[in-house]
């Protein structure tokens, strides 16, 4: 996704239906510089997605009407808002239920009650980690493996790959590195844009939907024990 044109503030889309917290993000954000749209519900919200294409959501699961997750399967699945990155926002504290949700394709996952400030922070990594993601527009060839970082594209023995803004960078990172092991603390600073260490599992659940996508060539991304993820290197590359 483009960045926002210089002189405009990029646009924030909240979905959340309790309206103290709705505010305390709007209110948060509006003060770090974003412009803030909110939606009370998920059709609302999916309909606020797909008309003022935000440069990033923030989407509660436990919405009415429309519940978050379906919200987010929706967002993933149209090539207009596939795109846009989401964090979700929720009660939900359990690891299953966080990793259902990455496994939805959202980007980050932050558990209620939260910090204001930490929220801020998440979101303007997810922004940093696009702008940087479009900075580049070279292209690379890797043996079966064709990217172009400017259109977010790779091909894998001519196939598009539908992959994630997280699921490209991650396997851009690891072919850049090639031969490398790369630690899961590196992944989160580099690819997710974190300062300090998160639950090192969400590197773990996007990798394993990141092999899913690669089929017959998944095992050229090998687990390093006790160290991390690595690309591994053929021949013929």
């Amino acid at each position: 996704m483009p960045p926002a044109p210089t002189g405009s503030k990029e646009a924030i889309l909240v979905i959340e239906d309790e309206t103290d917290v709705r505010d305390l993000v709007r209110y948060n954000l509006t003060k770090a510089g974003f412009r803030v749209i909110t939606a009370p519900d998920g059709l609302a919200g999916l309909k606020a997605a797909r008309e003022e294409r935000p440069h990033a959501i923030v989407l509660d699961l436990m919405l009415p009407e429309m519940r978050g997750e379906d919200v987010c399967r929706e967002l993933k699945a149209r090539e207009s808002t596939a795109a846009i990155p989401v964090i979700m926002l929720t009660a939900k504290a359990q690891t299953g239920e966080r990793v259902a949700g990455l496994e939805l394709g959202a980007d980050d996952y932050m558990s209620k009650p939260f910090s204001p400030r930490e929220l801020v922070l998440r979101v303007q990594a997810v922004l940093r980690r696009v702008r940087t993601s479009g900075t580049a527009s070279d292209k690379l060839t890797v043996g079966p493996f064709e990217i172009d970082r400017g259109t977010f594209e790779v091909r894998l023995d001519g196939e598009k790959l539908d992959l994630t803004g997280i699921e490209f960078k991650l396997l851009v990172m690891l072919i850049d590195k090639r031969g490398h092991s790369l630690s899961r603390d590196v992944l989160l600073r580099d690819v997710w844009g974190y300062r300090n260490v998160i639950d090192s599992r969400t590197v773990d659940t996007h990798m394993r939907r990141l092999r899913a996508k690669l089929g017959d060539f998944a095992d050229r991304i090998e687990t390093v024990r006790g160290e991390g993820y690595r690309f591994l290197v053929e021949e013929a590359d």
